[in-house]
């Protein structure tokens, strides 16, 4: 993938490395900032909530207004609004102010993911799902590094701040770069290109079918997005209490989920280069992202939560939510903006509605992962249904054309 636009590619997947700390920044300071803020944990947990009520509010037209635009009014405007939040956070003095800057959170994403992913689709036409997937490696490592970083403040006794402050000093070195040196091609050009050719040979380029293709596709953001996130919040409590571990074990757990998504990135962006298409990675990452939730469920030991925590990261959180994407914009690559806020929004609100629906379950966790299991089921039958329209629709696929 090495172009002339690797650098700014490489500034936007920075900005993705300090997302993965700000999606859980909140959480990992959860006792410093009930403090600052008078407030119980579960004060804090309402002010996590309120990011994915951001994502919501403007996802689907900032994905729109970045194909009329172009992707890096967006990408600044991300930035920008993610200092206001991790700088906002600092100051505030109640949770009713944190709500407010933890919406500019979720805003924040919704910028980033709306000139982002368009952009990087654009940046490796021939490379469009290892470029995206790429992203999740990055959030990975951020949702990775951020404990390590906030338990070694903890141990000094340091300021909890400061692991705001590493965000925003990143930030602002980045937003300098994509400022004066961020080089983006013009907004859904290569569809312009793929539209001349298919003028050409006759041969229409956008084949999905708006409202069946478009129902599965949007399906399936929500089911992929609350197959992961579900996990993610849960895991450490079902090590607990359903698998009967111990504190540092339960959260061990996490580790491995985020380690096994790292090499999902790895492991995709290997055979994509063997000319493996995206279509040809969905089916079978839902598939073992199903059978591991099961096993996990089924037989709640201690290896067996280790083993399959693993599993799951690397087959529900290592970029299938990206490649679904990736596939969507094959249906539909005019607009790659607009899919895009389409796609995150279902995602979007998966994130906003699968704590309601599982807060009403906590009473009993194992309950938590049977639902979970039946979700991935379902992912499941979408993916299928998704590859037989692909196959139907271009054709199998050909390293003409592979994920390289």
């Amino acid at each position: 993938m090495k172009n002339k636009y690797m650098p700014t590619a490489i500034s936007l997947y920075l900005n993705y490395f300090i997302h993965g700390m700000g999606v859980i920044i909140l959480a990992q300071n959860m006792e410093a900032l009930a403090k600052h803020w008078n407030t119980t944990v579960g004060g804090v947990a309402i002010v996590i909530s309120s990011l994915g009520i951001g994502r919501l509010i403007v996802l689907l037209v900032s994905g729109w207004l970045s194909d009329k635009f172009g992707r890096k009014p967006f990408v600044v405007l991300g930035v920008i609004t993610y200092l206001l939040f991790f700088g906002g956070i600092l100051v505030s003095t109640s949770i009713t102010v944190a709500y407010i800057f933890g919406i500019l959170a979720g805003i924040a994403n919704s910028f980033l993911d709306s000139g982002t992913y368009p952009a990087l689709m654009e940046m490796f036409p021939e490379s469009k799902g290892s470029a995206n997937v790429i992203i999740k490696a990055f959030v990975s490592l951020g949702q990775f590094g951020l404990p390590l970083f906030v338990s070694f403040l903890v141990a000094g006794d340091f300021w909890y701040g400061w692991s705001f402050i590493l965000c925003i000093v990143v930030l602002i070195v980045n937003l300098l770069f994509m400022l004066f040196a961020g080089k983006f091609p013009v907004a859904n050009q290569d569809a312009k290109v793929e539209e001349k050719e298919a003028e050409k040979e006759d041969v229409p380029v956008s084949k999905g079918n708006v409202w069946f293709d478009g129902t599965l596709f949007v399906l399936y953001g929500y089911v992929a997005q609350a197959t992961f996130y579900l996990v993610s919040q849960w895991l450490s409590q079902y090590g607990t209490k359903v698998a009967g571990m111990g504190d540092a074990g339960s959260h061990a757990l996490i580790s491995y989920y985020s380690i096994g998504s790292i090499v999902c990135v790895l492991v995709t962006a290997a055979l994509a280069k063997r000319a493996v298409k995206e279509i040809q990675f969905l089916g079978v990452y839902t598939l073992i992202s199903f059978i591991s939730l099961l096993l996990m469920y089924m037989f709640p030991t201690a290896i067996m939560c280790s083993i399959m925590s693993f599993v799951v990261g690397f087959s529900a959180a290592g970029g299938v939510l990206q490649l679904g994407l990736t596939i969507m914009s094959t249906f539909f690559p005019a607009g790659k903006g607009t899919i895009t806020g389409v796609f995150y929004t279902a995602g979007s609100i998966a994130s906003f509605t699968i704590p309601l629906f599982t807060g009403m379950m906590s009473t009993n966790i194992a309950n938590i992962f049977l639902f979970d299991v039946i979700i991935a089921l379902i992912g499941f039958v979408l993916a299928v249904l998704i590859t037989v329209r692909y196959y139907h629709l271009f054709g199998k696929p050909s390293q003409k054309g592979a994920v390289k």
